[in-house]
């Protein structure tokens, strides 16, 4: 029995163990991903980058990030939901590590892709994790806990990097030893991934039932060439949400990619880079409890227009007045919005589609995201290298100000929902979390 057991209630216990969880986002979205924000500059002058180089890095870090999301299911049939979080947060370590071993582009692009993979691997299984913690302890906090390691790992990322400098090697190097130390820590907690063995036995037995049912079912079904298919995808009825939320993946992502590039070329002091990216970290870990209540009790999209409208302003106030005290209130603002949309998302999804396929669509707007995520930071740099450093910020201003008015004017098709009699309590719930 672990010593986590006799420490506490359940769900003392089960949040303790989230918080070590939560090193997962820390280390794949926070040290893995937007880290790379804080090293663009320092890479950009040392290697003679374009702008459109240094996004191409983010390019490949979200292409691998949609293949990882792709794989995942089959390596978690695998390998397990426990087993395939603990690799991912080692593969997310070693592709940080070997980004510190060369300055050569394509070695450094399949590194930022390799740890893209690998941080889907992570962020994914965690997500499940983190979700079995939640039903053990009846509580959503643990879920709250997991997402806001992400802003735990940009903090880390805004402390220990900009001091560092010029010095790209030992940057990478520290970052890769941090995902390492994440790795360790989170390694038992993980252990929530592996279902007990009363619970294997249950869904043994329940498969075994479904099977003799399926059998006796199989006349049947093929007399029924209308039966209903369990997880279908539904985007079209949805199409204004999609439509917002590929503009959103498309602007966001480049924001923080350049948001120091824009700094260094205003020669903004080390201090006002330091606090500008540790206010945004705080900023993400505080967004739970902002948006959570909003975004289940507010109606229809209003919520989700809210927070592309904030997002954009929030991109929009640093470039009309570039101040360090205006850019910090710019990245505040940033920070406490741009996770709250994909929760939106996630939300009006489980409220207009049947729970029987929610899955189906969740994969398939996540595939969304994950396009315009790997074209934006690329497209803007190639806007930027011909103007200034500010139309990254633009870029993001505008695009998510386009995704405000769609989401504002979205109204998912009666098609897209279940009757809300057939909606049962379990479903009801998830769209509170």
């Amino acid at each position: 029995m672990s010593d986590l057991v006799v420490l506490g209630p359940p769900a003392r216990r089960q949040t303790r163990q989230a918080v070590l969880l939560a090193l997962g986002t820390a280390s794949a979205l926070g040290l893995a991903r937007f880290a790379y924000g804080l090293l663009l500059p320092a890479m950009r002058d040392e290697l003679h980058w374009s702008l459109a180089d240094a996004g191409a890095m983010s390019t490949a870090n979200g292409l691998g990030y949609l293949l990882g999301a792709l794989v995942t299911a089959v390596v978690v049939r695998r390998l397990g939901t426990a087993a395939t979080f603990r690799w991912g947060m080692v593969l997310t370590a070693l592709a940080l590590v070997v980004t510190a071993t060369s300055d050569a582009y394509p070695v450094l692009l399949a590194a930022r892709a390799g740890a893209g993979a690998a941080g889907a691997a992570v962020f994914i299984t965690g997500g499940v994790i983190a979700s079995r913690l939640a039903a053990r302890a009846a509580s959503g906090t643990p879920i709250t806990v997991y997402f806001a390691g992400t802003g735990l790992g940009i903090v880390l990322g805004g402390v220990g990097i900009p001091p560092l400098g010029d010095r790209l090697h030992l940057a990478w190097a520290g970052l890769g030893v941090a995902a390492g130390l994440a790795a360790l820590l989170s390694w038992g907690p993980a252990r929530a991934g592996e279902e007990p063995e009363a619970d294997q036995k249950e869904r043994a037995g329940e498969e075994a039932r479904t099977d003799q049912k399926a059998r006796t079912d199989q006349k049947a079904q093929a007399r029924e060439p209308r039966a209903v298919t369990a997880g279908r995808v539904h985007v079209r009825p949805l199409w204004g949400i999609a439509l917002a939320y590929l503009l959103f993946a498309t602007g966001y992502i480049t924001y923080i990619t350049f948001l120091s590039a824009y700094l260094a070329d205003r020669h903004a002091p080390l201090g006002q880079v330091v606090l500008t990216w540790t206010a945004l970290g705080l900023a993400v870990i505080a967004s739970p409890a902002l948006w959570s209540r909003p975004t289940a009790a507010w109606p229809g999209t209003r919520a989700l227009a809210v927070l592309l409208g904030l997002l954009s302003g929030g991109a929009a106030l640093a470039m009309a007045a570039p101040a360090p005290s205006v850019v910090l209130a710019s990245a505040i603002v940033y920070g406490a919005t741009f996770m709250g949309v994909p929760a939106a998302v996630t939300a009006l999804i489980k409220a207009n589609t049947p729970p029987a396929d929610w899955t189906a669509t969740l994969a398939a707007f996540t595939t969304i995201f994950a396009a315009g995520q790997t074209a934006g930071p690329w497209l803007a740099g190639l806007v930027a290298d011909h103007t200034s450093t500010a139309a990254t910020l633009a870029w993001t201003a505008i695009l998510c100000a386009a995704a405000a008015v769609v989401a504002a004017f979205a109204a998912p098709s009666r098609r897209a929902g279940a009757d809300p009699a057939e909606k049962t309590p379990d479903a009801e719930a998830s769209t509170r979390q």
